[in-house]
């Protein structure tokens, strides 16, 4: 375990100065999985939703998610990003929706918020959009996959 970073002498919350890092690119991946009954997940890749276009609402949160980061996580910076993306892969035989999403900037500090808050954003949205279906819709498994830039340099989950 390292340094507790946002943490000040006396115990409090802070925000970290980067003020004195390097300005590198950076880029992170995350994806998370909402599970559904196999004929939810058929009307969300048909586009039968009762609400709508559940993967088309969804990329479109994750992708406004991700540019307000830092106003939803106290102690994010605010970055201007240079690119994101939201991907939708619908399983309906297994019942899945599988949500990966890509920031990048170029930046002081990572993007691996940016995306982790897209895929958040993004599965609660489909669970908004499809709860007139199915009340038992499971969001989990939101995870980093991978970052890249700054000081650590890259990062890839194993597995």
């Amino acid at each position: 375990m390292g340094e507790l970073t946002h943490i000040d002498a006396e115990g409090r919350a802070r925000m970290v100065d980067v003020g004195g890092k390097a300005v590198t690119a950076r880029r992170a991946l995350a994806r998370g999985v909402v599970r559904m009954r196999p004929e939810t997940a058929a009307a969300v890749r048909d586009g039968d939703a009762p609400k709508g276009d559940v993967i088309g609402t969804a990329r479109i949160a994750g992708i406004q998610a991700a540019k307000r980061t830092s106003e939803l996580i106290p102690l994010c910076h605010g970055l201007a990003l240079a690119y994101v993306d939201v991907a939708i892969d619908v399983d309906a035989p297994a019942g899945r929706v599988t949500i990966t999403a890509e920031a990048r900037t170029s930046a002081q500090t990572g993007v691996e918020m940016e995306a982790m808050t897209a895929v958040s954003v993004a599965a609660l949205t489909v669970y908004d959009m499809v709860k007139g279906l199915e009340k038992g819709v499971e969001i989990g498994e939101i995870v980093l996959l991978e970052k890249s830039g700054g000081r650590s340099g890259t990062w890839r989950r194993d597995g």
